[in-house]
């Protein structure tokens, strides 16, 4: 079928026919996301919901904003998510049956909220939408901002944006470190939505130059982007010699007392393995680095613990690891126990804790139950074992940086998908650190994408990123992305590597989302001015 017979189709369809090709075309344009990485598909889901939005009748009051229109783009969303976040409902089997009930509310439920946001998007862009080639901006401009908004609204949830489908390439990723991985949402959305101007049905769109200038801009991204991409290597720090141990513990033994003593034993044993007959073992290493919540219990109260870390460690060693930590002050634990902090602990060759982060932003219902009373009642209660419900760790304004260490930006587990909110931490950095333990969705797609996320942060910023994961994926990047070294998935191994000096910084880093709000600001104005001007020039 040619694509214009596609394009009349999409614009008079109605009905469930209508409603299972909007699911379809999202579902089509997810798989340009990592790990798929179809760029193509997204392209063509994009220019169809042009389509079928355009063939959206406008209406008057409360049908303005929840009428066809705003089902149009909520049904697009929940394929794109339903796809794009499948291998969410992996969790849901770690436990048995406790969790399986759920299923649904985790691959259902959730894509079907977060269309809600695209929902509102295409419901916003209608209220400008005309039979003229500017409505294609008024439609990349509200999904970017409505996507950008997801990652706020209830904490967030920034996971799998739009603007990721032009960071599957290493050349195009580079270009995340001038607009951010939201600005690059917008160009892809325009990009896409342009081409729908080649093959549209209506008369009076005559801007068929736009899918040809977006094509150019394309071109000239990845030119620009494999410029970059290919400078020299950074020079490596020369004082810093880092082992990453990648422990490959199955979820479902995490916290489980029968395996407490086997886990710690093999985070030693695998600490002081050396990899080859030049491999000096733990001396002359600086830093050893296990991944998130590393150990079956609370370290800070197992004195013996200490003691064989102790032991482990080299002198001026240090080891920062992943850790569950309930609260103390300087006269020792409270009598309750404290509240509990999902954290990175900093452990010195005499087994003391000599500094700690405490992670900000906690999963719902993975890490704490939002609404826990109410919820509670219902028999609802958090996926992970280690504490009754874990505690936002407090804002801090400088980055973590224990002895020895270059000032890092420390950041456990989706901390890191969080774009342009990292905080003033990252004004001091000079390396990212995410500690992980994706084994939560071993055997899916879900850690690639997790780890490509904490890639494009590492673009943005221009740190070099140092990620640990407990099942993989474990890996070093400089700060433009490019994998220095990495361990495979799903395998107990260690990586010993070095990080190199950081960039200077990137425009992303100095004004973070300036450039996307003017961006948004004037594509938007203009949409308005040209409506306005054409509505004078009609009359």
């Amino acid at each position: 079928m040619r694509l214009s017979a596609i394009a009349d189709w999409c614009m008079l369809s109605h009905g469930p026919k209508r409603y299972a090709a909007l699911f379809s075309a999202g579902a089509l344009a997810a798989l340009a996301l990592p790990p798929f990485n179809i760029l193509p598909l997204f392209f063509f889901g994009i220019a169809a919901l042009v389509w079928f939005l355009d063939g959206v009748e406008f209406q008057s009051g409360w049908r303005r904003l929840f009428g066809p229109a705003f089902w149009t783009g909520w049904t697009f969303g929940f394929g794109y998510f339903a796809v794009g976040l499948h291998w969410l409902g992996a969790a849901f089997f770690i436990d048995g049956d406790l969790f399986l009930w759920a299923l649904p509310l985790g691959v259902l439920g959730l894509p079907a909220f977060l269309a809600l946001f695209w929902g509102l998007a295409t419901a916003a862009a209608h209220l400008l939408w005309s039979d003229y080639a500017q409505r294609i901006f008024a439609l990349a401009a509200f999904i970017a901002l409505f996507e950008f908004l997801r990652g706020i609204v209830l904490t967030g949830l920034p996971f799998n944006v739009p603007g990721y489908v032009l960071t599957a390439h290493p050349y195009l990723m580079q270009s995340a470190a001038f607009f951010g991985v939201h600005g690059l949402s917008f160009f892809a959305l325009l990009i896409g939505a342009s081409f729908a101007l080649w093959f549209s049905p209506l008369a009076q769109d005559r801007a068929k130059y736009l899918p040809v200038l977006s094509l150019v801009a394309l071109a000239v991204m990845t030119g620009l982007g494999a410029w970059r991409y290919h400078q020299p290597t950074f020079e490596m720090r020369p004082e810093m010699r880092l082992r990453l141990v990648q422990p490959n513990i199955p979820q479902n033994q995490k916290w489980d007392p029968q395996y407490r003593d086997a886990i710690f034993n093999s985070l030693l044993g695998l600490s002081q393995t050396r990899i080859d007959a030049n491999d000096p073992g733990l001396i002359g290493t600086t830093h050893l680095i296990w991944p998130e919540s590393a150990f079956p219990f609370y370290v800070a109260e197992e004195p013996e613990a200490l003691a064989r870390i102790a032991r482990m460690l080299p002198k001026d060693t240090l080891l920062i690891t992943g850790a569950a930590r309930r609260n103390y002050d300087f006269g020792g634990f409270s009598e309750a126990g404290g509240d509990v902090f999902n954290a990175i602990l900093a452990i010195n060759d005499e087994g003391e804790i000599i500094a700690s982060y405490d992670k900000q932003r906690l999963v719902p219902f993975g890490e704490y139950l939002p609404l826990k009373p109410l919820l509670t009642q219902l028999g609802l209660r958090k996926f992970v074992a280690a504490a009754d419900s874990f505690v936002k760790g407090k804002e801090t304004g400088l980055a973590f940086a224990p002895q020895n260490t270059p000032s890092l930006l420390p950041l456990i587990c989706y901390e890191v998908i969080f774009s342009g909110a990292l905080g003033e931490k990252t004004a001091n950095a000079e390396w990212i650190l995410n500690l992980t333990n994706d084994a939560w969705f071993q055997g899916t797609i879900g850690p690639a994408q997790h780890a490509h996320h904490a890639r494009v942060r590492a673009v943005e910023q221009g740190l070099p990123l140092v990620r640990v994961a407990n099942t993989g994926y474990t890996l070093v990047t400089d700060p433009i992305g490019r994998i220095n070294a990495q361990l495979p998935p799903n395998t107990p191994d260690q990586l010993i590597v070095q990080i190199p000096y950081p960039l200077e910084y990137t425009l992303f880093s100095q004004y973070n989302y300036l450039v996307f709000y003017i961006i948004l600001g004037a594509s938007i104005f203009a949409v308005l001015l040209r409506n306005r001007w054409r509505h004078t020039w009609e009359t």
